[in-house]
């Protein structure tokens, strides 16, 4: 008589001891969720690393933002006082205080459910987050604008967006975001952690970066939203002159006038209302412009690359158009000068590319901007 055929491992027989399934997905306790940006450090390794790069006093509280599983909670709680982790995810937050439950590090967690963007935060020493990628920006700025910004954040996040955190003037990554870090605070990169660390494992490498804002005697004493305000407009064409992106952009001016208008009122300065024909010159205003600066919007659709011919051919060498006259109010045409004034008499950067400025090019472009009654906050 023939052997009866043994039935095979993980077979429809199978008994329930039989080994787990292979595939990652069918052990997970819940699904990871693309909306949050949840990848998993698994590492202990890793996890370990940034906790000890943070400096960690006994004495600390400490914000984790994304706390996920818990796994870098588990590493902060044996170094610090306390631990408030702010999640998105109700499944996430319920997973991390399941990790303390009945432990005596239980009393030193408080777990905040919602958008650490939107949410008032508590006082604390340091930041350490496995950052989702979809904050990254929004966070570093929210940080660094605090009134008491904390002692240090050690941060991870998408490799790309690190080396824009450190990038110097003239490098291809150079941008707003690199001006306002290095501003405010000093910039290290500390780790680079290769995508096969997390659970899902992203589509890139990722790496932490310390961030120490400047305390004290050290921080700038000028508004972040003053500084910030210009820098959005340096950096909106980064690449152009600064000719180009602040008299050849007409959202540009016609924002400057009103923020213009706004200092004269505070300031109780009469403005001049007067409407004055005067030649349509260049593209700053086109043929959509109006007869009062009250019906003027802020049109965001306009292609940032239609740079007026003014600035593309040398004035001696132009062909003389037919120019057609319009009414503008007098108060646009004097802001327009001053603008004009600030980037060619005072600072002498018109012919500057924001990719090129460095620090101090914008503080005395700022100053220049103040002193003629041009703010940005």
């Amino acid at each position: 008589m023939g052997k009866a055929k043994a039935a095979k491992r993980g077979g429809a027989n199978s008994t329930p001891y039989d080994r787990p399934s292979k595939h990652p997905a069918a052990n997970n306790v819940f699904k990871f969720s693309k909306d949050f940006g949840q990848h998993i450090l698994k590492n202990p390794g890793i996890a370990e690393a940034i906790v000890n790069k943070s400096n960690l006093k006994p004495t600390d509280t400490v914000l984790e933002v994304g706390p996920g599983t818990g796994n870098l909670t588990v590493k902060i709680l044996e170094q610090a006082k306390k631990v408030i982790a702010v999640e998105m995810d109700p499944r996430m937050a319920a997973e991390t205080t399941k990790r303390v439950q009945g432990k005596p590090e239980q009393k030193r967690l408080e777990v905040l459910l919602g958008d650490v963007i939107k949410t008032t935060l508590p006082n604390f020493d340091v930041c350490i987050s496995n950052t989702p990628y979809q904050i990254s920006s929004p966070l570093v700025f929210k940080l660094l604008s605090m009134p008491n910004p904390p002692r240090t954040c050690v941060l991870m996040f998408q490799r790309e967006f690190a080396m824009r955190l450190t990038a110097r003037p003239g490098d291809p990554l150079y941008c707003r975001l690199s001006v306002n870090a290095q501003f405010w605070a000093r910039i290290t990169h500390i780790l680079k952690v290769g995508r096969n660390n997390f659970r899902p494992p992203p589509q890139v490498d990722s790496s932490v970066v310390r961030i120490e804002p400047k305390l004290g005697s050290e921080r700038p004493n000028i508004s972040f939203e003053e500084w910030d305000g210009m820098l959005r407009v340096c950096f909106n064409r980064r690449n152009k002159t600064l000719r180009a992106s602040w008299l050849g952009n007409k959202q540009v001016l016609l924002l400057i006038e009103r923020n213009y208008r706004l200092w004269c009122a505070t300031n109780d300065i009469p403005v001049d209302e007067e409407m004055v024909t005067a030649d349509d010159d260049d593209e700053a205003w086109g043929d959509d412009a109006v007869s009062a600066p009250q019906a003027m919007d802020i049109d965001e659709g306009e292609d940032e690359d239609d740079v007026p011919s003014f600035f593309k051919t040398d004035a001696s060498t132009r062909v003389e158009k037919t120019k057609s006259r319009k009414a503008f109010p007098k108060v646009y045409l004097l802001v327009k000068e001053k603008v004009r004034k600030v980037l060619e008499d005072v600072t002498e950067l018109a012919d500057k590319r924001s990719g090129k400025c460095d620090e101090n090019d914008f503080l005395r472009l700022l100053g220049a901007f103040n002193a003629e009654g041009i703010h940005f906050s």
